[in-house]
Parts: structure tokens; sequence; C-alpha cells
């Protein structure tokens, strides 16, 4: 009972926090200076203008404009995209899809590169290549995406190991789907890899510091008195133990590999949410705005419960408390 009243809670908290962001970024978009006939429309004259914006919709007031917006997005129809002419929830199903591939990747690559190392820091850390890891995780979690993202593209460029951008090359359409599908394989490594580097930083630093302070739990000095070997007590023993403070990470890297994919996915020029909402805005689509927005907010507010979950499945502790 404690865990479906907790999770009904937490649902609710997250339905909101969907509706606050789409809501706010549509009057946000609404209420900035010009329009997105005055951004793309330059040859128009003032009437013509006028008749296009009543048209759109543009020519309500921002209360009106928002309770007729609000009366079609409860049913999920965040209306049409003034700037590909399209539905906005199509074009959301057809690029979150595309994040996600992106997203699913990076999150492979952070916990092949975060838990292996945090589990060797941890181990040996009085070693050199200890010692290096740590630098080389300092270093990817002061970097920007950005400066990553265009370090990996100069190295790509260089050595021409792999695109430098985009999702698939021009001939992939005519090719079948495996194909297709090994074509699109050669384009994920360099922005997957630029999007998971500070996250597995992140990772073996919450997974070294862990697994340390679990090593000097007494099971584990007793596994060792026992005549278990030290390998086996570590990865038998002491890293199940040591996992949830990783395991409350993972909720919240889902929802920020979505998020924090906006800067790799429009310098990369990946088809992806993050793409789309940079078109939105530089085009005032608001329309797209809003959708784009309760599109990034709706995968936050999944990886948010999913980590409030998995800390509760591993410690009632905190679903006790958190449903009281």
């Amino acid at each position: 009972m404690a865990l479906r009243t907790y999770l009904l809670r937490r649902t609710l908290a997250a339905c909101a926090l969907v509706f606050v962001v789409a809501s706010a970024s549509l009057l946000l978009a609404r209420l900035a200076p010009g329009d997105f006939v005055s951004v793309n429309d330059y040859t128009l004259d003032p009437v013509e203008r006028e008749r296009v914006r009543a048209r759109l919709g543009l020519d309500k007031s921002p209360g009106d404009f928002y309770a007729a917006w609000l009366s079609r997005a409860v049913r999920l129809d965040f209306g049409q995209s003034l700037l590909y002419g399209r539905a906005v929830s199509e074009m959301l199903g057809e690029r979150v899809l595309n994040s996600g591939v992106l997203a699913s990747a990076a999150l492979v690559f952070a916990s092949l590169f975060g838990l292996p190392l945090g589990i060797y820091v941890a181990s040996r850390p009085l070693d050199v290549g200890a010692r290096v890891v740590r630098a080389m995780s300092l270093f990817f979690i002061s970097v920007p995406p950005l400066v990553a993202t265009l370090i990996l593209i100069v190295v790509a460029a260089r050595t021409g190991w792999l695109p430098v951008g985009g999702m698939t090359s021009r001939a992939a359409e005519d090719l079948p789907w495996t194909g297709y599908v090994l074509d699109s394989l050669r384009y994920i490594p360099l922005p997957a890899l630029a999007l998971a580097l500070p996250f597995a930083a992140t990772l073996e630093r919450l997974q070294s510091q862990s697994l340390s302070e679990t090593l000097n739990a007494p099971f584990v000095r007793a596994s060792l008195a026992r005549g278990a070997s030290r390998g086996r007590s570590v990865l038998r023993h002491a890293w199940p133990v040591s996992l949830r403070p990783v395991l409350g990470f993972y909720g919240l890297m889902i929802g920020s590999l979505f998020s924090g994919s906006f800067i790799v996915e429009v310098v990369t020029s990946w088809p992806g949410i993050g793409r789309l909402m940079f078109d939105a805005l530089k085009a005032r689509d608001i329309y797209l705005v809003a959708g784009t927005a309760a599109a990034g907010a709706a995968v936050l507010a999944i990886g948010t419960l999913t980590a409030d979950l998995l800390l509760a499945s591993v410690d009632p502790r905190v679903r006790e408390a958190r449903a009281s």
C-alpha cells in the first residue's frame, strides 16, 4: 500500500511538471516580442501580415490563445507546426524516437566506461592507473558538452574514423532495413560518446566512492577472513551493496540524457528532440516550442520517477518516508 501511494504521488507530480513546463513555454514564446510571421515572412506588407496572423490564430490575446491551446493539449493535440505544416504530436513521435536511440547508446557507453572504472579505482586506489582515471573523470565532469562535442568532431574529421554529423548517409534511404541499420551504426558513436562522457565520469565517481565505503564494512572483512579472494569479495559481496546511489543516479540520468542532448544534437545535426526545439525557437514556432518542451519535461519526469522507484526498491526506508 505504501508503494502504491508513493507511486501515485510521484506520478501526479510528474504530470504537474509536464503541464507547467509546457504552459510556461507556450506563454513565454507568445509574449516575447515578434512572432512567426514577422520572423519568417519579410516580404509581406502589413495588411497581408495581419491576415496571415489571423489565419494562424496569432492575433488572439495571450489568454484566449492559451485557452484554445489548452483545450487541445489535454487531448494530446499540440496543434499544427507553423514551420513544417505538420501535426506537432506526429513530429514529436519521430524525434523522440531518434533522441531515444541516441540516449540509449549514450547510456550503454556511460555504463561500460563508468562502472568498471569505478570498481577499479575503489579496488586499487593507490595505483597510478586509478589516479589517471580520477584525473580524467574530473576533466570530463568539468568540460562543457559543447567543448567535448567539438573535440570529438575535430578528432573524427582528422582521422576519418567516424562521420562528423547526421544520423545516416544520403544513400541510406535506398538501402534495405539491414543496410539502413548498419549505416546508422556508423553515425551513433560520436554524438553518443559526446553525451556519455560526463555521465560516465559521474558514474565512476559515484561507484568508486560508494564501493570504497562498502569495502570497509564488517561483512566484507568477514568474507576476506573466511578465505575469499579480494576479487570475489569486491564483486560478489561489496559491489551489489554499493549500487544504491548508482541506481538512484541512473533514473536521473535517463531524463538528463534527453535534456542534455540539446547542444550535442544541434552541433552534430542529429535529428532529435533537441534539434527540433532549436529550429522551433529560431523560427518562433510557438506550438512546436510548447510540444518539444512538454516532451522533454515528460522524459525528465519519467527519469526522476524511475530514480525514486529504484531507490525505493533497494531501500524500503525511502519508500516509507516519502509515502508518509
